[in-house]
C-alpha cells in the first residue's frame, strides 16, 4: 500500500508529503509503461474535497463546474486544473483550496515536475470556441457556485 510503512498496523502513518509522492510514483510506472498510448481527460465537475479513498460519504460539492480538461501531458493538464481552480473567485475556491493546501497536494505536482513526467507549462485552447487560445480568467468567468 502506498500510505503504509511495510509492517505498520496504523493504515495511514507515512506523512502527508511522503504520500504525494508514492502516489505520483505509482502514476509514474503506468506513464512509464504506457508513454505514448496514454491521453489523459480531467473532468472538473462535481469537485468535492473529499476523496474516494476516504471510505465515507463525500462531502457536498461545493465548487463550481468548470468544464473538462484533455491533454497528452499528465502534468500539464494536472497543473491546468489546480490553476483553474486558483482562479476562481476565493468564495467558490476556498473549501477546495483548504484541503489541496492541508493535505500537501501541490507536491504532486513539484515532484512530477521533479520526475520528468511532463511540462508544467501548458496553453488552454476552447474547443468549443473555434479553437481559441484563452486565459485562466477568461475559463472560470462564467461558473457559478454548484447548486444541486
Amino acid at each position: 500500500m502506498i500510505h503504509t510503512t511495510p509492517g505498520s498496523d496504523d493504515m495511514w502513518d507515512i506523512s502527508d508529503e511522503e504520500f504525494m509522492e508514492r502516489m505520483t510514483e505509482s502514476a509514474k510506472a503506468v506513464v512509464d509503461h504506457f508513454g505514448e498510448h496514454i491521453s489523459y481527460v480531467n473532468v472538473m465537475r462535481n469537485m468535492s474535497v473529499s476523496c474516494d479513498c476516504e471510505g465515507t460519504a463525500a462531502e457536498p460539492v461545493v465548487t463550481p463546474n468548470v468544464g473538462i480538461l484533455a491533454s497528452l501531458d499528465i502534468l500539464a493538464v494536472d497543473q491546468a486544473c489546480v490553476d483553474l481552480v486558483y482562479a476562481m473567485k476565493e468564495e467558490d475556491r476556498h473549501a477546495l483550496v483548504e484541503r489541496i493546501e492541508s493535505r500537501h497536494g501541490l507536491r504532486q505536482l513539484t515532484y512530477m515536475k521533479e520526475l520528468e513526467m511532463g511540462n508544467d507549462r501548458y496553453h488552454l485552447i476552447d474547443i468549443d470556441h473555434e479553437d481559441r487560445e484563452i486565459t485562466l480568467a477568461e475559463a472560470v468567468k462564467d461558473v457559478v457556485p454548484f447548486e444541486e
